[in-house]
C-alpha cells in the first residue's frame, strides 16, 4: 500500500532513511526474538526438571506426614505443630533478561523446625518436617521459573508481532512508495 506522500526528492530521501532504519530495526528485533526463544526453551526445560523434583519430594513428604498422623493421631499431630519456632523469609529481586524483568526468589529459614518434644512424637514427623523444609526452596524456584517463562512468552509474542509488522507491512510499503516516487520523478524529468 502506497504511503500518502508528495512525490518529490525530499520525500524520497526521507523514505530511504526510514527504510534503512526499518531494516536495521527488523534485524535487531529478529535477533532479540531468537535470543528470547533460546532463553525461553532453556528455562522451560529447567522448569520441567524442577517440577518433577518438586512432585517427587511432595509425595515423600506427604507419605511421612500421613504415617506420622496415623501413628500419633490427628489431634496430637495438630497440637504438636501448632506453634512452630522456625521463621521463613523470602526475598524477591529482579533480573533483566533481554529487557524482561524476571523475578528471583531467595529463601531463608531461621530457627529450628522441631518445635516440640521428641518424647511425644514419632520419627516420621521429624522426617516429614525435614522434607517439608527441603521443599520450600524448590517451590520458590518453581514459582520463579514459572513466572519467568510466562513473562518471556509474552515478550516473545510482542517481539514477534513487531518483527512481522516490519517484515510484511512497513518495509514493503516503504519500498513500494520509494519505487513509486522514483518512477514519478523519472517521468517528470522527461
Amino acid at each position: 500500500m502506497l504511503l500518502k506522500v508528495n512525490p518529490n526528492r525530499m520525500e524520497l530521501l526521507r523514505l530511504k532513511k526510514r527504510l534503512i532504519v526499518a531494516k536495521r530495526g527488523y534485524k535487531l528485533l529478529k535477533d532479540k526474538r531468537d535470543a528470547l526463544i533460546q532463553v525461553f526453551v532453556r528455562l522451560a526445560k529447567e522448569d520441567n526438571t524442577v517440577r518433577e523434583e518438586l512432585e517427587e519430594k511432595i509425595l515423600k513428604c506427604y507419605a511421612f506426614f500421613s504415617n506420622a498422623s496415623s501413628l500419633m493421631g490427628k489431634l496430637t499431630l495438630e497440637e504438636t505443630l501448632m506453634f512452630p519456632k522456625a521463621k521463613s523469609r523470602s526475598e524477591v529481586s529482579f533480573k533483566n533478561i533481554m529487557s524482561v524483568n524476571v523475578p528471583q526468589y531467595k529463601f531463608r529459614c531461621e530457627g529450628k523446625y522441631y518445635s516440640y518434644s521428641l518424647v511425644d512424637t514419632t520419627a516420621e514427623l521429624d522426617s516429614a518436617l525435614k522434607k517439608y523444609y527441603e521443599i520450600l526452596p524448590i517451590m520458590l524456584k518453581a514459582a520463579e521459573l514459572d513466572k519467568s517463562v510466562t513473562l518471556l512468552a509474552n515478550e516473545i509474542e510482542k517481539t514477534r508481532r513487531r518483527v512481522n509488522a516490519l517484515e510484511y507491512v512497513i518495509i514493503p510499503d516503504l519500498e513500494e512508495t520509494i519505487k513509486y516516487i522514483t518512477m514519478k520523478l523519472d517521468e517528470m524529468a522527461r
